[in-house]
């Protein structure tokens, strides 16, 4: 019995010639297009590696800016101290302010910017720009600044002029120090409820560090001597500040200062006895 061969028949050699050449063809393009492919890709990964060495030369060039501006910046600062303490001694020899007197009020003023957690660059900014707070005095006259009896209503109305004086003393500087001790001298007399001089600013319109001054100011005065009063110990001048005495009143001060008051008056009291003089 015959059977039939279940196997298939090979294709002719000329058929199976013609299938290794279409498949060797579509191999070679798969390698071209693979090719492409790694080409582009090398060329990208090139590209972000010269790309990524520009962003580090420019980082390291911004890095040397930086430092050269900070430098720069140092340097002026300390001409602008250089520059307030030429100011300070040439208001020295008109009025009577004492070395002691200003070494206090940088202290009250230390005392109370590190209470609100500022920044230690703008608590030492504060406390190089709290002595010019009566530079203006430099253009009172003298007849008035050292009168040893009460001024006149005329008088006064020179003596307070003498917060602009010091304004226009230290304006347009282009410096945060003095453009604080401009604000300073400008604004250290005028009172929260409005009732100061010279333009009756109120709140939050008195720059911060004027409302500082101000506290600091009235605390000092109070315990030193004056031709009007005696020196008031520790708890008479707290006394004044917190509850008022028909002349200072606690609405003439910021209530988070006057708190910060509150909350550091022992300090405060340990300042003055440490730079009494």
């Amino acid at each position: 019995m015959n059977h039939m061969n279940d196997t298939l028949p090979l294709p002719a050699p000329a058929e199976l010639d013609q299938k290794l050449r279409a498949t060797e063809a579509q191999l070679q393009m798969y390698a071209r297009d693979f090719r492409r492919v790694l080409n582009a890709e090398r060329a990208k990964t090139q590209q972000l590696e010269a790309t990524n060495r520009q962003l580090e030369r420019y980082a390291r060039d911004l890095q040397s800016a930086f430092v050269a501006e900070q430098n720069r910046c140092r340097e002026l600062e300390k001409a602008h101290r250089g520059t307030l303490l030429r100011l300070l001694r040439a208001a020295r020899f008109k009025d009577d302010e004492t070395a002691s007197h200003l070494r206090r009020m940088a202290h009250y003023c230390r005392l109370v910017a590190q209470h609100f957690w500022w920044s230690a660059e703008d608590a030492q900014r504060m406390v190089d720009a709290s002595p010019m707070h009566d530079i203006g005095k430099i253009g009172v006259p003298d007849a008035i600044l050292r009168k040893p009896g009460p001024l006149t209503p005329e008088e006064w109305r020179v003596m307070r002029r003498h917060p602009a004086y010091g304004a226009l003393l230290l304006q347009r500087s282009g410096s945060p120090l003095l453009e604080m001790a401009r604000e300073i001298a400008l604004c250290h007399h005028e009172r929260w409820d409005g009732s100061g001089y010279p333009r009756n600013l109120r709140g939050d319109a008195i720059p911060i560090g004027a409302r500082i001054l101000a506290i600091a100011d009235t605390y000092d005065a109070l315990r030193c001597r004056r031709v009007y009063k005696p020196a008031y110990s520790h708890d008479h001048a707290c006394d004044v500040i917190l509850n008022g005495d028909g002349r200072t009143f606690p609405t003439h001060f910021d209530p988070a200062v006057l708190q910060a008051f509150r909350d550091l008056h022992l300090q405060f009291e340990a300042t003055h006895a440490r730079f009494y003089a």
